[in-house]
């Protein structure tokens, strides 16, 4: 799949603002500071369309971006969305706050009958967390196809890299092909991720 364009649309918290669109859509979820703009951006060829923060807990509305792309081998081409969900987890916001940020996606899982998948980013470094655990839970309780991104692989030695995939798989308790090591800045992965969500794009619009 080779991406044409790509823009913002719109942000929403509430499934009557949602955009409105038949286009198959992708949604991206993860812990405050996992990487998941800069993982859009970086997928899209697009510094900024997805707006990056160093400070966690920033992106606190659901974000849609409408893509237009190209299969040039099968001379096909389309629409769909990218749907950024807010970041989960991070502590130094209210619990209230934190509830929130679930009941909204919860709700956007819920209510999104073109949502082909979910794209699940944890941080490489870290053991799993139970916060990804309980979001995978969920989404898998939703039958709803995800894959799970290891992100920020370019952190830690590429010898261990994947020794620690197979240790977060089992502790996510996931398939072989259901996580990735990624990394934005050196592009690693990306086609992996890339490759993922053309299938669940492409299924949609056969």
């Amino acid at each position: 799949m080779r991406i044409v364009e790509s823009k913002f649309v719109k942000s929403a918290i509430k499934p009557k603002d949602y955009y409105p669109t038949s286009f198959a859509e992708i949604a991206f979820a993860g812990k405050s500071n996992v990487g998941k703009s800069t993982l859009i951006n970086t997928i899209l060829n697009r510094k900024g369309i997805a707006k990056v923060s160093n400070k966690p807990g920033k992106t606190r509305l659901i974000n849609f971006f409408e893509i237009r792309f190209k299969i040039d081998k099968k001379e096909q081409e389309g629409f769909f969305s990218f749907v950024d969900l807010p970041g989960y987890g991070y502590a130094k916001v209210s619990k209230t706050q934190r509830d929130s940020w679930k009941k909204m996606i919860l709700t956007f899982f819920e209510n999104r009958q073109q949502l082909r998948g979910v794209v699940c980013l944890v941080d490489i470094r870290h053991k799993a967390d139970p916060k990804d655990i309980l979001m995978i839970d969920m989404i898998q309780s939703m039958q709803i196809p995800f894959v799970v991104a290891a992100t920020k692989s370019d952190k830690i030695p590429k010898s261990k890299v994947n020794s620690i995939i197979i240790k977060l798989k089992n502790e996510l308790h996931l398939e072989e092909k259901q996580i990735f090591a990624c990394s934005s800045l050196k592009k690693r992965g990306i086609d992996n991720i890339l490759n993922w969500i053309t299938d669940r794009v492409i299924d949609s619009n056969q």
